[in-house]
């Protein structure tokens, strides 16, 4: 799990990166009338909703993941009569990283929310004040989210170790009590 997040929140960064530095090469784009560049605002608009999605997508697995290893954690420890330290621990790895997803998740929120207030082309007045905190907070969040996606890693880690321990116990169990013991680690 840990090698298909870091991929895929490599892209999410990579994806916020590029539409970052469309919306600097494009510049502000109050009183454009050449429908080319309009057009490429457009492109920026659609590529910041695909890294919003991207983003959403990237927290979500890590949170999917935490209550699924930690689901099976807890079937596993009660179905083998294992210690309970490990539900406990795995509890502890999933409230240490749900915070990080969640303020990612809320960080990309910001960020089209401020691309929307800066959005020329959505008719309001005043819009030409929301440019500066837009770029602003856009490269402080993206900057934020990638350090979101960082500090998510060494607990998946932990679980992965976790789910480890668990497992080479229940061989243990198994074989005591004659049981096949070909285990299988969970996705």
């Amino acid at each position: 799990m840990e090698r298909v997040f870091s991929r895929v929140a490599i892209f999410a960064v990579a994806l916020m990166v590029a539409t970052a530095g469309l919306g600097l090469w494009l510049g502000d784009l109050h009183g454009q009338t050449d429908p080319a560049v309009l057009r490429w605002g457009t492109v920026h608009r659609l590529s910041g909703v695909l890294a919003a999605l991207t983003v959403v997508l990237v927290n979500s697995m890590a949170v999917t993941y935490f209550i699924g290893t930690g689901r099976w954690c807890r079937e596993v420890v009660e179905t083998y009569g294992l210690n309970s330290s490990y539900i406990d621990e795995s509890r502890r790895l999933k409230r240490k990283a749900f915070p990080f997803a969640l303020l990612g998740m809320l960080g990309v929120v910001a960020i089209v929310a401020l691309g929307g207030a800066a959005d020329p082309a959505s008719g309001r007045p005043g819009t030409e004040a929301w440019v500066t905190p837009h770029l602003i907070g856009g490269i402080g969040l993206v900057a934020a989210i990638a350090w979101c996606f960082q500090a998510q890693l060494p607990n998946m880690r932990r679980q992965h170790d976790l789910i480890e321990r668990v497992l080479e116990e229940v061989r243990s169990v198994r074989l005591a009590r004659g049981l096949d013991v070909d285990l299988q680690t969970p996705a």
